[in-house]
């Protein structure tokens, strides 16, 4: 395959970067999605000293994109504590060392970091610069006894929300192996975490029995669980099957302090509720790998590249030959990806990488980029490449440019394309921000002012007084003759709200029969003297996209997502197409 090079005109926006390179210069930016949802300040080291009763509680915490010595993933964070750390830990089935519960009022609980749920990754001494990976129960005692005034922990948020709930439901004679009622025997040495022999007396296959699950590893606490043969478990299987819990023991440090154990300060049954909202929202994992959907012949999309092997597998099985990315360098450092080993990998297999990173959950900056980006996914397209079109997650941006480009490269309904992207991948783009980059397309070929049906719902707000009759009068009210009555919303507020289309509009309230503008919009006077406020619906998409200064503006606008008439599609696809051959028009180079 020849080498692509591509040139802009004019530049692309100075707000970001593009980065397009051909197989033989191959840069790649990964980005991915911050899933960190602590309050800790992942740019800077945080020292906090709080004191209450006789207890000093230290906390220094900081996230993984620093670059001391002590480098982590994004969802995971370092604290260090005085002692008694207060924190009572689990090992779950699968052989992770999670924290169950904290001392009420302990420095752990103090903390207001360390939650329910994190997974314990490191601890140790951070000052002496020895913190012990934790494997297993015997790693995480070994270095609890440590002599030491303050301890520190590296610990990861889980990536979706933990059930705590399930906890309060549970009692000590639930977890058998922790109590040492019920033994667990097997003949398979594997399983076992410690190096025991057999007696010097015995003869044959020699067998173990233990009253803690302590001493398994984690594979044979999974074998304890699922009741496989080389697990055998004295008690009834029944029992086990509905009613083991995840968890196989807890265990604290020698000296906990005093206190009762809690899974948190908060009411348990407002964490439920706000689980039961979140059922359906979605959760992205990066230990998962790689995840890509097929959308098209030609169009392939997913979450970030993490390894050489995931560019071998997007080359030799999918054969994809461009890469669409929108993430950022600091993303993929905070994810800790290999970058130069992946641009290397991309090379060898002859995969042209375009970067253009847009900032993750920024609805407005999606709305003024994706025409730049569906712009550069036609081009790809059009030289009969296979794109894989990817950001973090999978989730939002990458699927968000393949239905804007099946939306307005296809003639296809937004809704249409939105049905057959989310079914063909599991995703949640943000849809009103790809409607919004419509009617900006559309403004761009009807220079700012569409002459067709509402294309946005504007709420205008006026704050007065209780009592106050007021009205709305403007542009859009039968030039200014044809009042709109406001209606009291309670307290101050006053709210009407009128679907418009997209363009500049002059308005005034009439308050008592007297003519007022608010003080809390954008405000223009004219030629006569007279003060009117002012709002501009919409904006004009470009082939540089810019942010521009958002004035303080007490009225709230919304898209109008629905069908385009004849006029608007024939409008939608000239303008798609005069931004993706206006901006990246593509040549072959020599090779």
């Amino acid at each position: 395959m020849l080498p692509l090079q591509f040139t802009t005109h004019p530049h692309p926006p100075s707000s970001s970067s593009l980065h397009i390179t051909n197989p033989n210069s191959c840069s790649f930016c990964p980005t991915p999605r911050s899933l960190f949802n602590t309050c800790i300040n992942s740019r800077h080291h945080r020292l906090l000293r709080r004191n209450a009763g006789v207890i000093a509680v230290r906390i220094f915490a900081m996230s993984g994109n620093s670059s001391s010595a002590f480098k982590m993933n994004l969802n995971e964070y370092l604290v260090t504590l005085d002692k008694p750390l207060g924190i009572r830990f689990a090992l779950t089935v699968d052989g992770k060392i999670i924290v169950h519960s904290l001392t009420k009022g302990g420095n752990a609980e103090r903390s207001r970091i360390i939650m329910v749920g994190d997974t314990l990754k490191k601890a140790g001494d951070s000052s002496q610069n020895s913190l012990v990976e934790i494997k297993d129960v015997g790693d995480t005692k070994k270095v609890l006894k440590e002599q030491t005034s303050s301890f520190s922990l590296i610990l990861e948020r889980p990536t979706s929300p933990f059930p705590i709930q399930l906890l309060h439901t549970m009692n000590d004679h639930e977890i058998f192996f922790n109590i040492g009622r019920v033994p667990m025997v097997t003949w398979n040495k594997t399983l076992l975490a410690s190096n025991f022999q057999a007696s010097s007396e015995s003869s044959g296959n020699s067998g173990f029995l233990m009253f803690n699950s302590k001493f398994l590893k984690s594979k044979g606490s999974t074998l304890l669980v699922n009741q496989n043969e080389h697990a055998i478990t004295h008690g009834e299987r029944k029992f086990f099957t509905e009613h083991m819990p995840q968890l196989v023991c807890i265990f604290t440090e020698e000296v906990c302090g005093d206190g009762d154990w809690s899974h948190g300060s908060f009411p348990i049954e407002e964490y439920i509720q706000a689980l039961n909202r979140s059922k359906d929202e979605m959760y992205y994992s990066h230990s998962l790998g790689l995840r890509y959907s097929k959308i098209t012949e030609q169009i392939y999309v997913g979450s970030c590249i993490q390894t050489e092997d995931d560019v071998e597998t997007l080359s030799k099985v999918e054969g994809i030959t461009a890469v669409l990315n929108f993430q950022n360098g600091t993303e993929a450092e905070n994810w800790g990806i290999d970058v130069k080993s992946i641009n290397d990998s991309c090379q060898r297999n002859n995969i042209l990488m375009i970067n253009y990173p847009i900032r993750d959950g920024d609805s407005y900056d999606m709305r003024k980029k994706l025409p730049f980006c569906v712009g550069l996914l036609l081009r790809l397209l059009r030289k009969n490449l296979r794109v894989f079109v990817t950001c973090t997650s999978g989730f939002d941006r990458s699927p968000a440019c393949v239905i804007a480009y099946l939306h307005w490269m296809t003639d296809v309904s937004l809704h249409a394309a939105y049905t057959w992207v989310t079914g063909m991948h599991t995703c949640r783009p943000d849809r009103p921000a790809i409607a919004w980059a419509t009617w900006d397309l559309i403004a761009m070929v009807e220079r700012g002012k569409h002459d067709g049906p509402p294309t946005h719902a504007v709420t205008f707000v006026w704050n007065g007084h209780e009592g106050e009759d007021v009205t709305l009068v403007g542009d859009f009210t039968g030039n200014w003759k044809e009042p709109l009555r406001v209606m009291h919303q309670g307290g101050s507020r006053h709210e009407v709200e009128v679907k418009l289309p997209q363009g500049k509009y002059y308005y005034k309230f009439v308050v008592n029969g007297q003519w007022k503008h608010s003080t809390a919009s954008p405000a223009e006077r004219d030629d006569s003297g007279n003060v009117n406020n002012i709002i501009v619906i919409g904006e004009t998409a470009s082939v540089r996209p810019f942010v521009l200064h958002q004035q303080k503006d007490a009225n709230v606008v919304k898209v109008i997502e629905r069908l385009l008439n004849e006029k608007e599609r024939f409008m939608l696809a000239k303008a798609a197409r005069c931004i993706a051959f206006s901006v990246c028009p593509i040549r072959l180079a020599p090779k």
